[in-house]
Parts: structure tokens; sequence; C-alpha cells
């Protein structure tokens, strides 16, 4: 049986991104890729909602797990700001099907097996 997966795309303003892979590998996210980018928004939503958008972002991209996702996102939302109006937009879709990945879990309690045999 293929293992499921989720992609998390987490888009928080600019220097924040440490803050989100640290939140992420504690609720059992192996690693991520960090992109550079620029978000607009109309005046008339930083009226509406109070808030100042930054226009410099990083998107954090996720594979994970189906079955941590949802405490990928909660530890996400609580742990890297994201909870505070403005700071980020957190989101995941299905992924159909993942190739070329390992899964580390299972890698490094094999290593800790081994090590302790010795």
């Amino acid at each position: 049986m293929e293992k499921k997966y989720e992609a998390v795309f987490c888009v928080i303003n600019a220097g924040f991104s440490d803050d989100v892979m640290f939140a992420a590998r504690k609720a059992g996210a192996a690693g991520g890729t960090i992109l550079k980018g620029r978000g607009t928004a109309p005046l008339e939503a930083e009226r509406l909602f109070k808030i100042t958008v930054q226009p410099e972002k990083e998107i954090v991209m996720l594979l994970v797990p189906e079955d941590i996702k949802d405490n990928v996102l909660r530890e996400l939302y609580h742990s890297a700001g994201l909870s505070n109006a403005g700071q980020g937009i957190i989101f995941s879709l299905p992924v159909d099907r993942a190739l070329g990945l390992s899964d580390f879990s299972d890698k490094a309690k094999a290593e800790t097996a081994q090590a302790e045999e010795k």
C-alpha cells in the first residue's frame, strides 16, 4: 500500500521561515523547501483588516505524511505566529503521488537500533 502525503504551504513574512521549520519539525515533518516571494493586497483589505501587508515573503513547502498533517498545521498556527493577523497563511493540498522520497523516521529508527546492538 502506497503511503499518502499532503503538501503544506506556509506563506509568511520574510525572516520567519526558521520559526516555521522549527515548528514543523516539532510536529514530525522531516524537512521543507523555502522559496522567496513577494505579496500584494488591495489597500481596502489592509484598511478593513487593520493590517499592513509586508511585501517580502517566504513560502515554506512541506510534504508530510497524511496522518501528521493536522498536527503540523496546528503546531505551525500556534508556534510560528500565524494566529497573529497579517503574519501569514497556511494551507494544505492532497498529493496524488510522490516519488523519490525516503522515510527518514524509519531510517533513523534502524540506525538507532544498530547503534544499540554494538
